[in-house]
């Protein structure tokens, strides 16, 4: 903003604190000013005090819904942020299952809410909708309202570097979630009571784990006389889930946190893709082993996780002996009256016939896109200082898990985390039910890794428990060492249009290949060299130049 105009502004916004008592909402870069003038005045309280604005204040949110939230205009969590803050939200939901399109709808329409929340939006639709101003630039006013966002930056400077864009600006304010379980979240589960009644070990290899699931198959592991076991079924719409996840890095390292990188890697500082190496196919040919005598089901390639779960909580007997997905809950009700959760272990990341043996793994912990102010927002310092809050500790704890003394309470002295050091607070009430108490994971919230290890120890059947002992023990020995991750990246406008037009032809080809060849519908001795022909012609280089002229960008 020019000097000029800051004169100005100050000077209109002394003017309204003389003639209406008010103080207006200065106009972010980037901010339509004919609409900031229209708007009506609000005054804001200091920055970090509550309530935020004097008079109530309403914004209009488009959220993500969330299958564990029963209703966000009447949750408990929302009634009590709106008493503290005085501000009212209008909700709009937008299904979690066709969330992307209905962001595409509203980006391509302009008929922007003030907020979206929770909708995951990419750092490239960030740089393409913030340079065109639909995104407002939230720099100016995360360091004049954004007390707890400044106070984060400080404590962790590398959040602030991973969400803002080529262009110095910041478009949208993160959920921080350092979730150590999380972040080797590509994990396979096994029935341990089938391993102990047939007197299997966990297996280590892929040739033990084939035996594992041949024995499943053949020897009647439920007892009831039927040939009804399933070994291996897998949905791949879930968490971490996809058929490839966990069974392809036994031969090569093959990463699926992100859409935007799956099957892509950084090696040597060069970022290369997993699917058109020799590695890929021997995989490939292990799976194709797997499908075509019957240990892997057909439905592996399209049902989603309810169908799976369907499954997994067969009601006469266990029929499933392994899954994959970031938690049981991806195959079994978690906390379910069956109890069939809890019987199901981690296999560790099983060593390939070349030795390989990765956990794959992602050191973001943060979604970069959690929150975004668009330019039709009336009221951005507000909306901004609205988010700012529920970076505060209790908003967090409220937010996330529920009402103190009810969902979460404050540790006792004694009292262990999950980690082994002395405990800051408890869960009472474990993740995974419909609740209308909570977000549940749904906007800004700070958890960082000592933050959630900090929770009370529960015992055995408390679920993060089970989650950092399966990742400590079985995946944190593989993490990998010679290669990593690609971190989240900001492209420019040009290179964010071609790279999501190659990355969706590439993907959908390689996704289409991948079935066929594991189906045996293609041959992996006569199709190979022509599916990796057709993905040079389908320009992967040209998408790896894309991905590493923005990875060696943000590495300057």
């Amino acid at each position: 903003m020019s000097k000029r105009a800051r004169v100005i502004m100050s000077a209109f916004a002394a003017l309204c604190i003389l003639l209406a008592g008010c103080a207006g909402s200065p106009n972010p870069k980037g901010a339509d000013p004919d609409q900031e003038r229209a708007a009506e005045q609000i005054e804001l309280t200091e920055p970090g005090t509550y309530p935020l604005v004097k008079e109530k204040t309403t914004l209009k949110v488009m959220v993500r819904g969330n299958p564990l939230v029963e209703n966000f205009e009447t949750n408990e969590f929302t009634k009590w942020y709106e008493e503290k803050t005085n501000v009212h939200i209008e909700w709009e939901i937008v299904p979690e299952q066709s969330m992307q399109e209905k962001l595409n709808l509203v980006l391509a329409s302009e008929d922007y809410p003030d907020v979206i929340l929770g909708l995951n939006i990419s750092p490239a639709q960030q740089m393409i909708y913030g340079s065109q101003g639909a995104f407002l630039p939230l720099n100016d006013l995360i360091e004049k309202q954004g007390t707890q966002t400044k106070k984060m930056f400080e404590d962790n400077p590398n959040i602030k570097s991973i969400i803002t864009a080529l262009d110095g600006n910041i478009y949208a304010l993160p959920e921080v979630n350092e979730c150590y379980h999380c972040s080797m979240s590509q994990k396979l589960w096994i029935y341990e009571p089938w391993l102990k009644k047939l007197n299997l070990d966990i297996p280590e290899t892929t040739e033990e784990f084939y035996e594992v699931l041949k024995a499943f198959k053949d020897q009647d592991p439920n007892g009831n006389g039927m040939a009804d076991e399933i070994p291996l079924s897998i949905s791949p719409k879930s968490w971490s889930s996809s058929i490839d996840a966990f069974l392809l890095n036994a031969f090569v390292y093959n990463p699926v946190f992100s859409s935007n990188y799956k099957h892509i890697f950084v090696k040597d500082g060069k970022l290369d893709v997993a699917y058109n190496k020799p590695e890929w196919r021997e995989g490939l040919r292990f799976m194709n082993r797997l499908y075509a005598e019957g240990l892997l089901a057909p439905e592996s390639f399209t049902q989603d996780d309810n169908q799976l779960i369907q499954i997994g909580e067969n009601p006469d007997t266990v029929i499933l002996g392994a899954s994959t997905g970031g938690h049981q809950g991806v195959f079994t009700q978690l906390l379910g009256e069956s109890g069939r959760w809890k019987e199901y272990k981690t296999v560790p990341p099983l060593k390939g016939p070349g030795g390989v043996r990765y956990a794959a793994f992602d050191s973001t912990g943060l979604n970069p896109g959690a929150f975004v102010i668009t330019k039709k927002a009336k009221h951005p310092e507000l909306a901004l200082r609205w988010a700012d809050g529920l970076y505060e500790r209790e908003h967090t704890l409220r937010s996330v898990y529920g009402r103190p003394d009810q969902e979460w309470r404050e540790a006792k002295e004694g009292e262990i985390g999950i980690n082994g050091e002395p405990a800051d607070w408890s869960e009472l009430k474990s993740y995974g039910t419909v609740q209308n108490v909570a977000w549940i994971q749904t906007g800004p919230s700070l958890r960082t890794n000592e933050f959630r290890l900090s929770a009370v120890a529960k015992g055995e059947d408390d679920l993060e428990v089970i989650l950092y002992n399966e990742t400590k023990n079985n995946y944190e020995p593989h993490k990998p060492t010679d290669v990593s991750t690609v971190p989240p990246l900001f492209l420019s406008n040009e290179q964010a249009s071609e790279a999501a037009d190659l990355s969706k032809t590439i993907n959908d080809y390689v996704d289409e290949m991948m079935a066929r060849f594991i189906i045996g519908d293609a041959s992996l001795d006569k199709d190979w060299d022509v599916y990796v022909q057709q993905l040079e012609e389908m320009n992967v280089s040209r998408l790896l130049e894309i991905y590493q002229q923005a990875f060696d960008g943000r590495t300057k």
